[in-house]
């Protein structure tokens, strides 16, 4: 489970740089630029809610445990 997790956030990281990419490329033009920008952060959205709901549902299913924080020490 940790490795989906890991990867997910690699995923997170690779649209996020592929996002960086494209904003300060500067040959290309403004719109095609903010499109592929926009579908690139679209893409870091999906990415996020999806290992969001799969967190969620490995929680659900008992695959992972909450360990808890103490409180109060």
């Amino acid at each position: 489970m940790s490795y989906l997790v890991a990867l997910g956030f690699l995923g997170i990281f690779a649209a996020l740089g592929t996002a960086l990419f494209f904003m300060l490329r500067g040959n290309a033009s403004p719109v095609a630029k903010s499109k592929r920008m926009a579908w690139a952060l679209a893409l870091r959205v999906a990415v996020s809610i999806f290992l969001f709901l799969g967190i969620l549902l490995a929680w659900k299913l008992g695959l992972i445990q909450p360990t808890g924080l103490p409180v109060g020490q």
